[in-house]
């Protein structure tokens, strides 16, 4: 027995005991009508953590070519969009008897989660399957690889059983539905692995390929229902609510960027094949060509096709760029003086940080820390006094990341060397020299959570979630952990218990003040502090033992619990 305890303590590390801590807190605060969703991550869970031990105790899944120094993640990276998707609906399921939610409101997410929990699911049986079909695992195969891989798929086998039971075999075409995220999410992760090596983690790739293709499922749902006039209420997606202008234009704004390289690739295979025999051997003339051809799809994509979509789904009356404009001045005074705010504060950190980046010694990941600060003085105020505006806003800084990093990485003259040399100025081991990724996660952590609270929210703090964790909570466990810490959680890691403790009390301390203030500008209070101290500890745990990109993670394992 105390061998095995051994064992077991051996292969349960920091960061999969923190997840299955943050498992535990959400099936605890389930009722009774959510009980086989519960059951069904449970299972995800338990087969997601037989096969995170197994990939981090051989050497199977290193044709992937992960992250160095990064652990596969795997049981965080398939759990974490599920976990979202069922707090909000346990969010949804206290407003539901009050009337204050439609059941549609609540049947469109619990699809969503079992969408989520498919992708999630898919991406685990193309890792089994890739585990079988190792080197490693022919003939005769090691007994515990055998176990953990038996174990996953029973649990795979054992959640699919759930989900028909929760369906009651009501439809096929819902079935179908989560088949097809089910393959999209693998085919992506086969694509993002192969095309960016060395770049994330497994549970990074599974996050980002199950959140891209929840994410776009929605919108062709959506789609299709404007396009065929027909209520998809008993076949696919209900919809209960209208969707927002703001966040027509976002998903709009994101999907042209994210499927523009393929475009492109596309059409300068086509200039090349067409003029090869006309080039110029000067090679800066090809450059200038292919600089315009860039220019030119992006601008026809953003500015035609685009905008094109968005009317088709959306009444806007007006070219959407025209919408925008008239957002912006119907409060002009109110918004204009917050971009002047924005821009300065930008300018003012950016040139400071970037001279300070090339001549001093201090450690790059105590500088990053700053830009944490930054978007706190940023998008605190804004949170509070203009939400709407801050929506889009965040949708106009995430395109313009999306674009300068296209330009970064194909090099598109003359902007690209000069971004790419900007940009190196503040990466760190989790970057490389192919994909950049700080900066949007950093920015997608604080925008998420109030994305994800649009709609019902009881619960005040859970839009600030994600600037609470990063900008201040992950901010000082860096630098008191740095500067003071000591004690460090374990022998080969970096993390400090001085430097846990004062992330955990520092959002606690902010949580204290902003609740007060929040309540003066008519929010109803409903937070309990008990609940706020599970989660502000939990979180703060996970950034403590984690090895993924916690910018990604954190915020929304603090939603998650801020929501129950």
């Amino acid at each position: 027995m105390a061998a095995m305890a051994m064992a077991m303590a051996g292969l349960m590390n920091g960061e999969r005991a923190v997840v299955l801590l943050f498992i535990g807190r959400v099936l605890f605060s389930l009722p009774l009508s959510l009980l086989f969703h519960g059951i069904a991550l449970s299972l995800l869970a338990l087969s997601a953590l037989s096969l995170d031990i197994l990939a981090d105790s051989s050497t199977s899944l290193s044709q992937f070519n992960t992250r160095p120094g990064a652990s596969s993640g795997i049981l965080l990276g398939a759990v974490t969009l599920p976990a979202v998707a069922i707090s909000k609906m346990i969010q949804l399921s206290r407003a539901f008897p009050l009337d204050q939610v439609g059941i549609e409101e609540l049947e469109s997410l619990t699809l969503q989660y079992w969408a989520a929990s498919a992708s999630c699911l898919s991406v685990l049986i193309f890792l089994c399957i890739t585990l079988w079909r190792a080197p490693e695992n022919m003939p005769p195969p090691p007994a515990h690889n055998v176990w953990h891989a038996k174990f996953s798929l029973s649990c795979i086998i054992l959640h699919t059983a759930v989900s028909f039971v929760t369906f009651g075999f009501e439809t096929a075409l819902k079935l179908l539905w989560m088949l097809c995220h089910g393959l999209a999410a693998v085919k992506l992760i086969q694509h993002v692995i192969k095309t960016f090596p060395y770049c994330a983690s497994i549970g990074e790739s599974c996050l980002v390929t199950s959140g891209l293709v929840l994410y776009f499922g929605d919108m062709l749902a959506y789609t299709i229902e404007k396009v065929s006039g027909l209520t998809m209420k008993s076949e696919v997606v209900q919809y209960g609510s209208k969707r927002s202008e703001i966040s027509i234009i976002i998903q709009g704004l994101l999907l042209g960027l994210l499927l523009f390289p393929m475009v492109f690739k596309f059409v300068l295979r086509m200039w090349e094949s067409t003029f090869s025999t006309a080039r110029s051997e000067v090679g800066t003339n090809n450059e200038i060509w292919r600089s315009l051809i860039f220019f030119s799809s992006l601008g026809f994509i953003m500015i035609v096709i685009i905008p094109s979509w968005m009317q088709l789904v959306q009444d806007f009356h007006m070219h959407p760029l025209l919408w925008v404009l008239s957002f912006i001045f119907s409060e002009p005074l109110k918004r204009l003086s917050l971009c002047v705010y924005w821009m300065c504060v930008i300018y003012v950190s950016v040139l400071r940080f970037y001279n300070i980046s090339k001549n001093s010694k201090i450690e790059r990941i105590l500088l990053r820390k700053y830009y944490h600060l930054m978007a706190v003085s940023m998008f605190l105020p804004a949170l509070i006094f203009q939400p709407e505006f801050l929506d889009l806003s965040f949708g106009a800084a995430l395109a313009v990341f999306l674009a300068l990093e296209i330009i970064r990485v194909w090099r598109i003259w003359p902007l690209g060397q000069s971004i790419h040399k900007f940009m190196n100025a503040f990466t760190d081991h989790r970057d490389s020299d192919l994909l950049i990724v700080s900066h949007f996660s950093l920015l997608l952590g604080c925008a998420l959570p109030i994305w994800m609270s649009s709609g019902y929210n009881d619960r005040p703090l859970a839009p600030f979630s994600g600037i609470l964790s990063l900008g201040i909570g992950d901010t000082m466990a860096s630098v008191v952990g740095h500067k003071y810490g000591v004690l460090r959680w374990s022998k080969t890691g970096k993390k400090t218990i001085e430097g846990t403790a004062a992330g955990i009390t520092s959002v606690l301390a902010a949580c204290s003040v902003l609740l007060p203030l929040l309540a003066s500008t008519g929010y109803i209070l409903t937070e309990h502090w008990g609940s706020l101290l599970v989660a502000v500890t939990v979180s703060g745990l996970l950034e403590a033992y984690t090895a993924q990109l916690d910018n990604a993670f954190i915020p929304l394992i603090f939603y998650s619990l801020l929501c129950l």
